[in-house]
């Protein structure tokens, strides 16, 4: 079996690989498949490779807003795995595609013995908090315009691909605002040529402008899971012997 397809499972150790494979299975993602609700008990963690999962808040009116956006380059549930916990939000899938997925326990019980390995996962869940957070204060200061692109763009990136599956109605969910305004964004997006929009189909057509008109929180996110992930030693300290 191979982990290429997800690059944290593909940044590990062989010894950590050799661990955690007995325990891994493939899975496939399909749309609007929720696999955690908040509050349930975590008992499987997700790698996707060509999926989307997106966490999200959900309020008391029956809104949501999303929090965060895991694909390639992450895990879902990671932080639960840990301290065997329960989840704190939703995680839905946004598109559908493949992946693996991993017993919670078992997960935990290999970190615990690498000191590696649980070293990217800490990483990971501290890039997720940043992406938490820098929500939070996109969604304050930032108009519908720049956040869309900016959501586009990071969708482009973990799916691969220029052509995304999304309604208005979801975007509108994932955005926390009304459909009618990611309409008229949509619309203008589409007339300026950087994305064309038909029937719930998205496909980017020039990313440079979108990059241009994006938010500062696209390469806010981008750049930190980077510095993050790729030089984690500044981040995480040894373990006392």
């Amino acid at each position: 079996m191979s982990f290429s397809g997800n690059s944290l499972l593909a940044s590990l150790s062989q010894a950590d690989i050799v661990a955690l494979q007995p325990h891994m299975s493939t899975f496939r993602f399909e749309h609007k498949r929720v696999l955690y609700e908040q509050g349930d008990r975590i008992n499987a963690v997700y790698f996707p490779v060509s999926a989307v999962v997106s966490i999200v808040v959900s309020l008391s009116t029956g809104e949501t807003i999303e929090a965060a956006m895991l694909g390639k380059d992450g895990v879902v549930g990671a932080a639960a795995a840990l301290n065997g916990g329960i989840s704190l939000s939703r995680a839905i899938v946004q598109m559908e595609g493949e992946g693996f997925v991993c017993e919670c326990s078992a997960l935990k019980g290999a970190a615990m013995q690498s000191h590696t390995l649980l070293s990217r996962l800490l990483l990971h869940e501290q890039t997720v908090y940043v992406q938490a957070q820098q929500s939070i204060a996109c969604i304050s200061a930032h108009h519908v315009e720049p956040r869309l692109c900016r959501w586009l763009l990071r969708a482009r990136d973990l799916a691969g691909t220029d052509k995304l599956k999304f309604t208005q109605e979801f975007l509108a969910e994932m955005l926390g605002v009304r459909r009618t305004s990611v309409t008229l964004v949509a619309n203008a997006l589409q007339r300026a040529g950087m994305i064309k929009y038909s029937r719930g189909n998205v496909q980017i057509l020039d990313v440079e402008a979108l990059r241009d008109t994006a938010c500062e929180c696209y390469e806010t996110v981008k750049s930190t899971y980077s510095d993050l992930m790729n030089d984690g030693t500044a981040y995480v300290q040894p373990m006392p012997s």
